[in-house]
């Protein structure tokens, strides 16, 4: 893909966008990112950024959270610790033991969950965690960003000689303090702190009495702030100490800083790595705000956009609180060129910059706002003639800028490039004008380009109803309101409407009707008959969805009495098995009877038995003799089925038992309501309506006329409530 130019990058608002998805990065280099951002050059690189987005987004809606990735930059911490024997803060080095720390909860969490994030997983997956960043850091700085005591012996040692002064001088200067006080030489504060040491509060009367380094006065002079002679040797001590302090810290800094010299490049990758999942976090918390999502990508050339949004626009108009019209529209092979005419301010222009602006957020990486099943192809260069664009420095006119943006396209145009024209052709004399625009729409077309130009002109309108992969389309315009619906339609000029849209902005008619007669009559015949093919195909159209509608609710229908008549085919043939099997026994059963009848009149016992027998053998000669292993194949059908129809008839107790459990919980959840003496009840379950007669302990006497009965408060409900 090739690079797109500043001016069209402008002219679709994409720096508009990049200004709003800076706000949702979390790292300073994460903003950078955003700024720099620009569409990709290389499709493999955009698939995967595009992927790594629509992973991040579909982590806001399960339980799999995404570490938390925020991080302070170290590219000026790099910068120094690349200079031999550098002294680094000690925040750089905690800074870089946290950007170490992402790496490794990033790995471990996208390693555990690598089946719904691959490409995330992938891309953490390039850098090499060193855990000696992390380790080695930690044994010099705690987790409060002090260099520990343990860091080295000598830096311990100088501590603990510290800790010892510490504590000698507050000795010192409490029995300094003590003996002050019981000579009432001090004032009623005490003591005070002053450059940063401990000093006595002395009354000014007695500052000779005191034996110490004065270190000030209080503003009246009535107060002197000394600190005590016992205490001032210590306190030499303990800044001598501090000064070997803080040359020992920063040779360990050193001594650290040439360790993690080592890992620059590694550093240097990790925050590459956290800074990108940064701008992919961002991308994806943006595209919630609008509801993007990631539609197909083809190499057919196909772009179907369904029902997309202008993501600046929907984003406005949802805090205005104002409706936001979707757009379809479809370019392929067989309809390169899509033409769109229709009244001023019916939504032309913000339809074509959708089409742009989702095309580059797309190219660059980021979700667009459209219907799941659309699908979009990669263009390796977008050409846009947006807007005025007057320039007084360079001294040209609207159409002499606009002759020198065609004479780019011509240069630029082929099979691979989307071209964006608004109001085609205008800026010149319209007869003139439109002509030299249709030249343009020629090249363009012979080219194989694919694009999408507005216009008023009518040549434009008939040159792409006779191109065969060319279309028309129209914004609708509603003629009983004179307001533009911003509905898309796709197949048919529209009508620019110019009177209605004066009327609606109030021309006087009279100076309307002026201006129609100063119009040729086949001109405004044309158009008229425009407007009326156009509110023809809008009620075909509306005939049309409802004739689907009906057709889709018929096959439905059909569909539904075919099942319904094959389960009756299904009935009746089991029914009439059944009734021949009945029939065939009841015939059994009346030779038996017979049989059993002769036996009664002349009780002989051989005749009986020979009957049976003929009976017997006559039914036998009728079924068909089975092996041992049809036989065997048979139990063992008829016992699946018995399995199967246990499995069956276990689901549906278990369902029954969930809605008895189901229907108790929600009982259980139902306020239970006050009951008092003289209420009508009854018992859950049953019928019989009793009378309270008393309450006591949770326990009712109920009295159903003939009988009484004491029974649990939580077993019987109100009539009414049970009627309800």
């Amino acid at each position: 893909m090739k690079r797109i130019t500043k001016k069209t990058l402008e002219d679709l608002e994409f720096p508009q966008v990049l200004r709003q998805l800076e706000a949702f990065c979390h790292t300073d280099p994460g903003r950078s990112a955003v700024r720099a951002m620009a569409p990709y050059r290389e499709t493999a690189s955009l698939h995967q950024a595009l992927n790594r987005t629509s992973e991040y987004l579909a982590s806001f809606e399960n339980d799999n959270t995404i570490p938390n990735h925020g991080f302070e930059p170290l590219d000026e911490a790099l910068g120094m610790l690349r200079v031999e024997n550098s002294l680094l803060p000690v925040e750089s080095f905690r800074h870089m033991a946290d950007l170490a720390g992402l790496i490794r909860d990033h790995q471990k969490f996208f390693q555990k969950f690598a089946e719904y994030y691959p490409e995330l997983h992938a891309w953490v997956s390039q850098a090499t965690f060193h855990s000696i960043i992390p380790e080695r850091i930690g044994s010099v700085i705690d987790r409060f960003g002090e260099i520990r005591d343990d860091a080295s012996d000598a830096l311990q040692d100088i501590r603990r000689k510290m800790n010892q002064a510490r504590e000698g001088i507050n000795k010192s200067f409490n029995a300094a303090l003590a003996s002050c006080q019981r000579a009432d030489y001090l004032d009623e504060i005490r003591e005070s702190v002053v450059e940063n040491r401990r000093v006595l509060a002395v009354k000014a009367m007695y500052r000779r009495k005191v034996k110490g380094n004065v270190l000030g006065t209080s503003k009246t002079g009535s107060i002197v702030y000394i600190e005590p002679e016992a205490t001032q040797r210590l306190s030499r001590e303990l800044q001598l100490l501090e000064l070997d302090e803080r040359d020992e810290i920063h040779r360990i800094l050193r001594a650290l800083g040439g360790v993690m010299r080592e890992y620059i490049p590694d550093l240097a990758r990790y925050q590459q790595i956290m800074t990108e999942i940064d701008l992919t976090a961002a991308k994806a918390r943006y595209a919630g705000k609008y509801g993007g999502r990631l539609p197909e990508i083809n190499e057919e050339r196909r772009h179907f956009l369904k029902e997309a949004y202008h993501p600046l626009l929907l984003l406005s108009n949802r805090k205005q609180g104002l409706q936001t019209w979707p757009q379809t529209i479809e370019l392929h092979p067989e309809n390169r060129i899509i033409v769109i005419s229709g009244p001023n301010a019916g939504g032309k222009s913000i339809t074509l910059k959708t089409i742009g602006l989702l095309q580059l957020m797309l190219q660059s990486g980021m979700l667009i706002p459209v219907h799941e099943r659309s699908s979009c192809s990669l263009f390796g260069q977008v050409l846009t003639d947006i807007g005025d664009n007057q320039s007084i420095e360079n001294h040209l006119s609207t159409y002499s800028y606009r002759l020198k943006n065609m004479n780019r396209f011509l240069r630029k145009c082929d099979g691979d490039t989307l071209f964006l024209i608004d109001e085609f052709g205008t800026g010149s004399d319209p007869e003139l004008g439109g002509a030299l625009a249709e030249t343009f729409l020629e090249t363009f077309y012979e080219r194989e380009s694919y694009g999408v130009i507005t216009t008023h002109y009518a040549n434009l309108k008939a040159l792409a109803g006779e191109l065969p992969h060319a279309s028309n389309a129209n914004m609708l315009f509603d003629r009983k309101t004179l307001e533009p619906t911003f509905s898309l339609e796709m197949g048919q000029p529209g009508s620019s409407f110019t009177f209605e849209v004066a009327q609606k902005n109030g021309i006087p008619y009279s100076l309307i009707n002026k201006a129609k007669k100063k119009v040729s009559r086949g001109k405004v015949r044309f158009d008229e008959s425009i407007a009326k093919l156009q509110k023809e195909r809008s009620k075909m159209a509306q005939t049309g969805d409802r004739l689907q509608e009906e057709e889709s609710k018929a096959r439905e229908e059909a569909s539904r009495l075919e099942e319904l008549n094959t389960r009756l085919r299904d009935k009746l043939s089991s029914y009439q098995e059944l009734y021949d099997y009945h029939q065939r026994m009841i015939h059994l059963g009346t030779k038996v009877d017979k049989a059993a009848e002769q036996y009664f009149q002349n009780k002989k016992k051989r005749p009986l038995i020979s009957e049976l027998l003929r009976i017997v053998e006559t039914e036998n000669s009728k079924r068909k003799k089975k092996t041992a292993r049809e036989s065997e194949q048979e139990k063992k059908e008829k016992a699946a089925i018995a399995r199967e129809a246990q499995k069956e008839v276990k689901a549906i107790r278990k369902k029954k038992e969930d809605r008895k459990k189901e229907a108790a919980k929600k009982e259980a959840t139902r306020p239970k309501p006050v009951l008092k003496i003289g209420d009508r009840v009854r018992l859950q379950d049953s019928k019989a309506v009793g009378s309270i007669d008393s309450i006591e302990k949770n326990k009712a006497i109920v009295n159903y006329g003939q009988f009484t009965t004491n029974v649990s408060v939580d077993q019987l409900e109100l009539v009414e409530a049970a009627r309800k």
